[in-house]
């Protein structure tokens, strides 16, 4: 392809002829505007993509892009229940028609839109996790599913209110959607109620807010510099005391006690030439004698900060 798809989709398809969605107060012209581009027969639409992926024909690019608005917008009027601006929906769903035209592959035998609504609807899905809420909703596949198909199978259980879900009623989409109850009642919950503001009074006179009632449970600085110099006197013990190992001691410690992914005693044996057992027995001893040396070096090391005490007069 002589262009890119950059180029293409920034001057050539979201400006220009093209209607731009920029607020909801634009959304009924929008809408009226692209039911002027007219929809495509499946040769002319072949024939588009494959100029396109041949070619870089940018205006047959255009084609298919705005052949397909309408479909991103009925999609994304699907999602109009999240409480979130229909222009964001579509807009996101206009990406993924884009990438869905770069990635359309016409030779395969079918049509464009069958090909575009997974990507438009997986542009809107992901939109909508990240903006649904301030805190992630859903970070695995089956949190996903949950998300998206919670409201359907409360309708079908014919659940219309915003309370908790009975637990039997729970269990069964649980089930379904192959989570556990809690995860179930949990989100049901969370879209029931939505976010709170933590600038939102909490008293009649206007003086609490319900940030000033959380608690900070992070250690305060004095401990956080206390527990740093902590570990810096420890890991500088640790490197004098494994000079009192052997190169041996010191190469087995380091692969059975030091790495974050150790070795096997039979890896190391093979090594060495030695069993298995004879590396347990090496280990062992070598670990003895170090924690004998980073005892020593510690007492060491608290005798000689008494010393520089001041003495009483």
């Amino acid at each position: 392809m002589t262009n890119s798809f950059a180029t293409f989709r920034a001057p050539a398809v979201m400006g220009g002829r093209v209607p731009v969605l920029s607020s909801e107060a634009s959304l009924a012209g929008y809408l009226e505007a692209i039911k002027k581009f007219p929809m495509l027969g499946a040769d002319e639409e072949y024939q588009l993509a494959t100029r396109f992926h041949t070619s870089g024909d940018l205006k047959a690019a255009e084609k298919l892009v705005t052949s397909h608005l309408r479909l991103v917008a009925k999609i994304a009027m699907g999602y109009r229940y999240y409480r979130l601006p229909v222009s964001d929906l579509i807009s996101e769903g206009n990406l993924g028609l884009m990438r869905a035209v770069k990635k359309f592959e016409p030779e395969r035998g079918f049509r464009l839109a069958t090909y575009a609504m997974w990507w438009i609807k997986a542009a809107i899905n992901e939109f909508v996790l990240n903006s649904w809420s301030l805190v992630k909703v859903g970070t695995v596949a089956a949190q996903k599913k949950l998300f998206f198909n919670l409201r359907k199978l409360k309708a079908k259980l014919e659940l219309y209110d915003d309370g908790d879900i009975p637990i039997i009623e729970a269990e069964k989409i649980a089930k379904r959607l192959d989570v556990t109850t809690d995860e179930v009642i949990d989100m049901n919950r969370r879209l029931s109620r939505g976010d709170s503001s933590l600038n939102q009074m909490v008293t009649e006179d206007g003086d609490v807010q319900p940030q000033d009632l959380l608690i900070d449970d992070s250690p305060d600085q004095e401990t956080v510099l206390a527990e740093r110099e902590e570990r810096a006197v420890g890991l500088k013990l640790m490197r004098e005391a494994l000079n009192v190992l052997t190169p041996r001691e010191r190469t087995v410690i380091e692969q059975r006690r030091l790495l974050e992914d150790p070795r096997t005693l039979e890896d190391i044996g093979a090594d060495f030439g030695i069993s298995r057992e004879r590396v347990r027995q090496i280990e062992n001893k070598a670990f003895a004698k170090l924690q004998q040396a980073v005892k020593a070096a510690a007492m060491a090391l608290e005798n000689a900060g008494a010393r520089a005490l001041p003495r009483p007069a």
